[in-house]
């Protein structure tokens, strides 16, 4: 009986496995069908959020910043889930593998319809299906389907720096009694000047990013 109950598991689990590119843009799973194979897995799941293709002024700063947050979790018992992709936060992934740490992603269907480049440092993506990129849905305070899945996924949600996605899904994750630390770092400065010269927008200033807005205090945990 117990070795039938652990091959259900077992193919449960095996289930989830990494979605082809090949599939269509839409194509995609649901947030309860994601969480279902971070309960089976029976592991603490560290998400890191941040920048994405804004990057990070000091990028090694930021891995710094990672590693001393990986530093107190045993890879044996833990997740370490980003966004997939391999920019900004992404570079994380690497630093994860390193330490000896499971890997995962979890991101719109978006990403496939705009060829996002995914990290090859994740050992299983989860494409939600997503018309949107993340955070609140418009002027609501309810998340579109991958915030929510990266949400309801997470123990632990580490913002280092971070836009209006990373903003909002620390405030929900805030909201439901998850553990939120946010560490305030600046995106890439240049990637922003460029950015505003290509859209004919007038030069920024400041760098600190949307999430500085709420959680901008020198280290603030929840």
């Amino acid at each position: 009986m117990l070795q039938r109950s652990l091959i259900g598991i077992l193919a449960v689990l095996c289930s989830y496995s990494a979605q082809s590119p090949a599939d269509g843009p839409e194509s995609g799973t649901s947030p309860t069908e994601v969480k279902r194979f971070f309960d089976l897995r029976g592991k603490i799941v560290i998400s890191f959020v941040g920048y994405s293709d804004a990057g990070y002024e000091d990028a090694e700063r930021m891995l710094d910043e990672a590693r001393s947050v990986l530093s107190v979790h045993s890879p044996k018992k833990t997740i370490v889930n980003i966004g997939a992709t391999s920019s900004g936060i992404g570079a994380v992934y690497r630093l994860a593998k390193q330490l000896g740490f499971e890997t995962t992603g979890i991101v719109s269907t978006e990403a496939r319809k705009y060829k996002a480049e995914i990290s090859p440092h994740v050992d299983r993506v989860f494409y939600v299906t997503d018309d949107a990129w993340g955070g609140f849905k418009e002027n609501t305070q309810v998340l579109t389907p991958t915030s929510q899945a990266m949400v309801q996924c997470s123990d632990i949600i580490i913002g280092i720096g971070g836009g209006p996605v990373a903003r909002d899904e620390m405030i929900a994750a805030k909201r439901e009694g998850k553990t939120v630390k946010y560490i305030p770092a600046d995106m890439n400065h240049k990637a922003a000047m460029d950015k505003a010269r290509k859209k004919g927008l007038p030069l920024p200033t400041d760098f600190k990013g949307a999430a500085f807005e709420v959680f901008g205090t020198p280290i603030r945990s929840e």
